[in-house]
C-alpha cells in the first residue's frame, strides 16, 4: 500500500484506538488497542480489570491492581479465544507497551506496532525492534 494511504489508515484505526480507550474504567491512565490484519480488525482491548471481577483499577490508595490488564492484552487474549490468528497483524494502541507486553506481542506474531504516545519505559519498544517488529509512532491524529 502507497505509504500516504498507509498513513492515512493507521490515523483512522488509532483514533478508533482512542475511542475505544474511553471505555476503560481506569482512571490514572486508559489505553485502547485495535488489532487489524488485512485491512479488517480482529480485535480491540482496552486496560481493565479480568471478566468477572469489580471494575475499579485503582486501590484505596490510588495504586493500579496487580491484575488489571493492559489494552494490549485484552486484545491479543480476544484473538487465543478465536477462530483469528495475529499472525502478520498490526497493532494500533494509544500508548506504547510495558516490557511485559512486549513479549506477548512478539510471540503472537504481531509484526508491526502503531502508536500514539509514549509510556515512561521505552524498554517494550527496544524489545520489540530487536525482535523485528516495525514500530512506528503517530501522534498527530489530523488528516
Amino acid at each position: 500500500m502507497q505509504k500516504k494511504k498507509q498513513l492515512k489508515y493507521d490515523k483512522a484505526y488509532l483514533r478508533i484506538a482512542r475511542e475505544w480507550s474511553k471505555l476503560s474504567h481506569c482512571k490514572r491512565k486508559r489505553v485502547g488497542a485495535l488489532i487489524v490484519k488485512d485491512r479488517m480488525i480482529i480485535s480491540d482491548g482496552y486496560n481493565g480489570t479480568p471478566t468477572g471481577f469489580e471494575n475499579a483499577c485503582e486501590d484505596e490508595d490510588g495504586y493500579t491492581k496487580w491484575y488489571v490488564l493492559h489494552a494490549e492484552a485484552n486484545a491479543i487474549l480476544k484473538v487465543a479465544g478465536s477462530t483469528q490468528s495475529c499472525r502478520e497483524a498490526t497493532l494500533y494502541i494509544t500508548m506504547s507497551p510495558c516490557k511485559e507486553c512486549s513479549k506477548l506481542i512478539h510471540q503472537s506474531g504481531i509484526k508491526r506496532l502503531v502508536y500514539m504516545v509514549n509510556y515512561k519505559d521505552d524498554s517494550g519498544l527496544q524489545f520489540l525492534r530487536k525482535a523485528g517488529v516495525e514500530v512506528q509512532q503517530i501522534d498527530d491524529l489530523d488528516d
